[in-house]
């Protein structure tokens, strides 16, 4: 079988419901399927949501013992905390700017970074 070879294959639905009812026992995954039938993997997953087959899709289980539950609690609560001491320090860097600013102008400098300069303030 040769991919763009032209062909339309058109499946009966007893032949879909087969693959189904194969796949459901547990026997074959669907990569064997489709390769002991020629069928994509594809097409038999739009067979399965076709059929409305939920049993059969593709599920992720997530198994969480109450340790990882809770270091994952104190990793996000962590992260909380960062982000809250990032935008202080942004809103301090801001105040700082604008004092700058109002005491380079009151006190008759062209610039900030020239009373920087003068103040030996490190950027």
């Amino acid at each position: 079988m040769y991919k763009n070879d032209g062909v339309t294959r058109r499946y009966s639905e007893s032949f879909k419901l087969k693959i189904l009812a194969e796949l459901s026992t547990g026997k074959y995954s669907k990569r064997q399927l489709s390769r002991i039938y020629g069928i994509q993997s594809s097409t038999i997953n739009e067979w399965v949501r076709k059929y409305d087959r939920k049993d059969l899709m593709n599920t992720r289980i997530m198994v969480e013992t109450k340790d990882e539950i809770s270091r994952l609690k104190a990793l996000q609560k962590e992260v909380e905390q960062l982000k809250e001491l990032l935008i202080k320090k942004d809103l301090d860097k801001l105040v700082l700017d604008s004092y700058l600013e109002v005491a380079a102008e009151n006190l008759g400098y062209k610039s900030v970074e020239e009373l920087k300069k003068n103040l030996n303030i490190k950027p």
